[in-house]
């Protein structure tokens, strides 16, 4: 795990114990490039007298996927409605908040998210961003001036930003027109190329930009594939996200435009690969599964919204048998912890089959380590970050877990990550660092008072 490397400046850490892409080590001395870069990573180390002694590590994690904007809105549809409740009513209730939301707010917002993301083990996050427009349905005098407000927010708090450009265009298959509450989220095509051609001169060092057709309902399948061209002109690696398959009444409508499940159509004319990420896929039957983990392309699972949402139960366990990729995000952000999603996802699949570690791959094996791992990589390769494994030349994070918590005595290694994931209390993380960057220490980030000011006058404002 040694580099040659040697960088005039470094600053070196300390593990009492750290997972590592081998597994869990004791006393791993981590060395960190000026440039925020694993430069050296050395297990079974001795203690030099600069390092900083950090506790009980874990790789960073990328969330990957969030609409930031509905962190504001989240406990605002809990209310049941007329007709029984589903996805579909909660979009109405969506439609209606996002029609008020001005540049600062979207700025606000996304800020106290990405604060309450690192706080809960995010180092990094894939932004799908949809809102463009204003609330007339007039573009901005720039009209990149949302997703610029994006960049702004990860820069203010220190989070690892992959910004994707979205390409909203149409109602519902065949063409259908989008209901005037969508109108913030249309562009054209050279609206589209617009955006994105403003967002890669306008990004900071290690921000990756990419793209999110929103999904097949809602592009044409000549738009889909222009938008990926288009993207390629720029970078060839970069990545492509799209939902699909999430509701059964999508599914349905997509047999009907295309004779077709979503999953099989997508494979049957898309150049599926590893820069795309299907995110949901709740419905997916198991030969589409089965297609898709041969691209090796990652499904984007959000347990906590997908179970306030009622969308159903992704068949995870299958999945994973045939080495299909998966992250973890958190989408409307009624959840925002990383252990408490990865719990989530496993708790899940124990109720769908009435079995307890069903996604820890072999007997004896850590359902958390596992869970952690798998997610962290996914997630690395979904928003095209460097991160996801603690070794050299990947970018320096670091989610550090809170062993001093009485719930942790006693527990090392995987039994206390199991402990941390699985157990009662809180999200279980002391400290967080992004890119040789400590963000958040003790519990606190930086920012966070100033950030939570902004964000509740903006919520006053906002549903008084």
């Amino acid at each position: 795990m040694n580099s040659p490397n040697s960088p005039s400046t470094r600053r070196s850490y300390f593990a009492r114990e750290a997972l590592l892409p081998t597994g869990w080590h004791k006393n791993v001395l981590m060395t960190v490039a000026d440039n925020g870069t694993f430069i050296q990573v050395t297990p079974a180390a001795t203690e030099e007298p600069e390092s900083e002694r950090v506790g009980v590590v874990l790789p960073g994690m990328v969330n990957l996927h969030s609409h930031s904007f509905q962190r504001a809105m989240a406990g605002l549809a809990e209310r049941r409605g007329p007709l029984t409740d589903s996805f579909w009513t909660w979009r109405e209730v969506m439609y209606r908040f996002v029609a008020g939301l001005n540049p600062d707010d979207i700025a606000a917002i996304a800020a106290q998210l990405y604060v309450e993301l690192l706080l809960g083990g995010f180092t990094g996050v894939v932004e799908f961003h949809y809102l463009h427009r204003d609330p007339t349905g007039a573009l901005y005098q720039n009209p990149a001036e949302l997703a610029l407000r994006i960049l702004q927010a990860a820069e203010q708090t220190g989070i690892g930003l992959t910004l994707l450009a979205s390409l909203y265009q149409q109602g519902g298959f065949a063409a259908a027109p989008l209901n005037p509450r969508q109108r913030r989220f249309f562009l054209d095509d050279d609206e589209f190329a617009t955006v994105l051609t403003e967002l890669y001169r306008r990004r900071g060092a290690g921000v990756t930009i990419g793209i999110a057709p929103h999904s097949l309902r809602a592009v044409t399948p000549e738009a889909l594939r222009h938008s990926i061209a288009l993207l390629e002109q720029h970078d060839r690696g970069a990545p492509v996200h799209l939902h699909i398959a999430e509701q059964p009444a999508e599914v349905s409508a997509c047999l009907a435009w295309s004779e077709k499940r979503p999953i099989a159509w997508l494979l049957d004319n898309i150049s599926v690969d590893e820069r795309f990420c299907l995110i949901h896929a709740t419905h997916g039957e198991p030969s589409e599964l089965k297609r898709l983990a041969g691209t090796h392309a990652t499904v984007g699972l959000c347990p906590s919204t997908e179970a306030n949402l009622g969308d159903g139960i992704f068949a995870a366990a299958d999945f994973l048998a045939t080495d299909g990729r998966f992250g973890i995000g958190t989408d409307s952000h009624v959840g925002t912890c990383a252990l408490e999603e990865l719990r989530l996802l496993e708790y899940s699949q124990r109720l769908s089959q009435g079995r307890r570690c069903v996604l820890a791959p072999s007997e004896g094996v850590s359902t958390g380590t596992h869970l952690w791992q798998a997610a962290a990589r996914g997630g690395a390769q979904a928003g095209a970050q460097p991160t996801g494994q603690i070794l050299p030349g990947a970018r320096a994070d670091l989610v550090i877990l809170d062993d001093a918590q009485p719930s942790l005595s006693g527990r090392s290694g995987a039994t206390l990550l199991d402990s941390a994931m699985f157990g009662p209390g809180r999200c279980l993380v002391s400290d967080v660092m992004v890119a040789g960057k400590w963000v958040v220490r003790a519990g606190r980030h930086f920012a966070q008072e100033a950030i939570a000011t902004r964000f509740r006058s903006t919520l006053l404002r906002l549903t008084t």
